[in-house]
């Protein structure tokens, strides 16, 4: 067996080697993952392929087995940091197989005109457009090739213990269900139960914000088989105050996302309104929609509330800890949620091999990525006023010509969006690069002014005096 593997094939299913079962100062953990979406089902992989043993608890029905996914949009970008974290457990080219590459950004203007902005006209990164249901299954069949992980769904956690790591869960037959773990790791979303039970304790910081927009889902479907407008872009219909998105799925059609302040939505009453409303802004995506199409899914729910978490501690001792939205839920305007969430399970996992004391990893864990989740937690903010009013503006396309002309003159001059999603580069870091560079434009701005005053009034001295 070679040094550093950690699991083999037996008989068509991946097993850990004695090695690893044998790591951690000789103990094997029992983890508790609570949550089987992405980062959940991402976690209890890497939880056991290290050789420990995992529960996988989820309040809903296996996602395989669902008729309808309620609650989460359908279609997902996936760019560097959540690749890096799939190619880890040897996912990232099957899933990269099916997902839709998405070059730049096609923006429409008011009246029906449309124009790119490449994200990356140098070296030519891409997004990739993915489905939620068909990443989480491949996660899922995953999980289920290794033995040591065990599911549990429609098993909702009621209670828990942190200190003592017992848990309380209902299960479809609404029986209480007693479980215990050594270590709680809670993948359970924004309304986070473990995160929950955390708040508790003292010394945990915790703030939530949520904005004054809502969103609504809609659909663009495929057409003869084919879709309606260019697929390998994500397309923005940029409103000032407003915006709508469109993301290309796998079966031709669009999932768009309508964003706007509730005042807004308040403002249309019936579907006189909203024709009206989607002829004024948005004249080319009305036909593509289809108005009774538009009708039926734009009255059929509420416009759902976005919030944007920060907290911390992620852990408490070496008992609990907190991945992906449980621990940082922001704002879906940088299509980094998923990213983000699945780069906590990168790095946790390169802190696990450090082999300290489980106390000192987590904690560690959480100085090491705290500060970089509450950057991209901000950046997600910020992204929104970009996509909604600033990419219409000549300015923005100023700023992004001259961040690809520096960055083909000089590659260390890497834009703040590429950074971000086409980089491992730590949030903060990236933040820190866009205010250095902002910084030395404005030097270079203010010299060229400076500059051009001297030279006028030079000529101007030798013209008339």
């Amino acid at each position: 067996m070679r040094p550093g593997i950690i699991s083999q094939e037996v008989n068509g299913r991946q097993e850990p080697t004695e090695a690893a079962r044998d790591e951690r100062h000789g103990r094997r953990r029992r983890v508790a993952v609570v949550g089987a979406g992405l980062v959940g089902s991402l976690a209890a992989l890497n939880f056991a392929r290290m050789g420990n043993d995992v529960d996988l608890y989820e309040y809903r029905e296996d996602i395989r087995q669902a008729l309808v996914v309620q609650g989460r949009s359908i279609n997902l970008a996936l760019s560097q940091r959540g690749r890096k974290a799939l190619a880890a457990v040897g996912l990232e080219q099957e899933v990269l197989a099916t997902a839709i590459p998405m070059r730049g950004r096609m923006l429409h203007d008011v009246r029906g005109n449309s124009s790119v902005v490449l994200y990356d006209p140098i070296n030519k990164q891409c997004l990739y457009s993915v489905g939620r249901r068909q990443l989480n299954e491949v996660l899922l069949n995953a999980c289920d090739k290794l033995p040591n992980i065990r599911c549990h769904f429609e098993h909702k956690l009621t209670s828990a213990n942190l200190r003592e790591g017992s848990m309380e869960f209902r299960n479809p037959a609404k029986e209480a269900v007693a479980a215990h773990a050594d270590l709680i790791v809670g993948c359970d979303g924004a309304f986070s139960s473990v995160r929950q039970h955390l708040v508790r304790l003292p010394g945990f910081n915790y703030s939530q914000e949520y904005i004054g927009t809502g969103y609504l889902e809609l659909c663009i479907p495929s057409k003869s088989g084919d879709f309606q407008m260019p697929a390998n872009y994500l397309h923005i219909w940029p409103r000032n105050t407003f915006m709508m998105i469109a993301l290309p799925n796998q079966d031709k059609s669009f999932t768009v996302t309508l964003s706007m302040p509730f005042e807004v939505f308040a403002s249309i009453q019936n579907q006189n309104d909203l024709l009206a409303f989607f002829k004024l802004h948005f004249r080319d995506a009305l036909p593509l929609i289809g108005e009774q199409q538009l009708i039926k899914d734009f009255f059929k729910t509420r416009p759902q509330f976005l919030v944007s978490i920060k907290c911390r501690p992620y852990h408490y001792a070496d008992k609990a800890l907190i991945l992906g939205d449980a621990a940082h839920a922001m704002v879906p305007y940088y299509g980094q949620g998923m990213n983000a969430g699945m780069e906590d399970v990168t790095l946790l996992t390169e802190v696990l091999a450090k082999q300290l004391p489980l106390d000192e990893t987590l904690a560690l864990f959480t100085e090491s990525r705290w500060q970089d989740a509450f950057a991209i937690c901000d950046l997600a903010m910020y992204n929104y006023v970009e996509m909604r009013d600033l990419t219409k503006r000549w300015t923005f396309r100023l700023r992004k010509w001259l961040d690809t002309l520096l960055f083909r003159l000089f590659p260390g001059w890497i834009p703040l969006y590429n950074s971000v999603s086409f980089s491992s580069m730590p949030y903060r870091q990236c933040i820190a690069n866009r205010k250095g560079q902002d910084q030395l434009l404005k030097r270079i701005s203010g010299a060229t002014i400076l500059t051009a005053i001297v030279a006028g009034g030079a000529i101007y001295a030798q013209r008339f005096l």
